[in-house]
């Protein structure tokens, strides 16, 4: 124990600088992430502002039992999950694709020109995105919803009617997102070495081969991150996207845990109740990271 403690002594007396540098970064972690954490206690609490957390009487699982008994719990969990789940198979994937695309083009303007494109959307914001999103599908004026009357004679409404309306979510989420989340892969490809397509190149190897034999397996262990981070926010499935995009004509197929938590916590006041059923959506994010990195782990052994 004496040794080990006195290696760590040299070590932040050799590398004081670097220690030094990770100390903001710590302290913002702890105040803004870790401090806060207190906070959850108020789930197993009777919260009343009047009272303070502390003076607030303790009340076990009352409110989970309330939560998971609701009528609202079924049509929440499943909405937040299909979404989720919708974003999690069709959208991962598009960036990493994109990327490789990217990747091959030969003109750096061009290729500079559409990452600038594609990035674009993530810095707007979604009160901006969702009402565009509106104008363009708007029945009377939107583009998008004349073309798709050119085409097929029929005048949908899409974010009106509750077939239509997850997909809506999905595609404008993966329009926005696109660019920025292939960010990773760019710089993973960047990596890839170059005479590994030499090499294919001399046997003969059609592009989509390289492709497929070399670039995708020399970034697995990004995508393999990047999907664990993902499966993380399994439940988050766009607070801000589906409360300004959501209307009470498409809400029994657009209300998620965010924005239920949202109406009874800040709403209705419901603060303990809402703290239990952010809470109980973060446990299962944790328990979804756990699996996920074991199921990685073992396929990564099996290799």
């Amino acid at each position: 124990m004496f040794d080990n403690r006195h290696l760590l002594l040299r070590h932040i007396r050799r590398d004081k600088f670097l220690y030094l540098m990770v100390i903001p970064g710590l302290l913002f972690f702890i105040i803004f992430k870790y401090v806060p954490m207190y906070g959850i206690t108020i789930a197993f609490k009777d919260y009343r502002i009047s009272r303070g957390v502390l003076a607030s009487p303790w009340v076990g699982l009352k409110h989970f039992e309330r939560f998971f008994l609701s009528p609202d719990f079924a049509r929440v969990m499943i909405n937040t999950t299909l979404i989720s789940f919708y974003k999690l198979i069709i959208g991962f994937p598009v960036p990493i694709l994109f990327a490789i695309l990217l990747n091959e083009l030969h003109s750096l303007v061009f290729k500079r020109t559409v990452q600038t494109i594609a990035y674009l959307p993530h810095f707007i914001s979604w009160v901006v995105i969702g009402n565009l999103v509106l104008m363009m599908l708007s029945p009377k004026t939107g583009l998008i919803s004349a073309m798709i009357t050119s085409v097929t004679g029929i005048k949908l409404n899409l974010l009106m009617d509750p077939n239509y309306f997850r997909s809506v979510l999905v595609v404008s989420d993966i329009w926005k997102e696109m660019g920025w989340s292939a960010i990773v892969y760019l710089a993973a490809l960047a990596g890839v070495d170059p005479t590994l397509y030499e090499a294919a190149d001399i046997d003969g190897a059609s592009r989509g081969r390289k492709m497929w034999s070399i670039t995708l397996p020399s970034i697995i262990n990004v995508i393999i991150i990047m999907l664990i981070l993902r499966v993380g926010r399994i439940l988050d499935a766009g607070f801000e996207q589906v409360l300004i995009m959501a209307n009470p004509l498409v809400n029994d197929v657009a209300e998620i845990i965010d924005t239920y938590v949202y109406k009874v916590g800040m709403l209705q006041a419901e603060y303990s109740y809402s703290t239990a059923a952010n809470l109980f959506k973060s446990i299962v994010g944790l328990i979804m990271v756990l699996m996920v990195n074991s199921i990685a782990k073992k396929w990564e052994a099996d290799l």
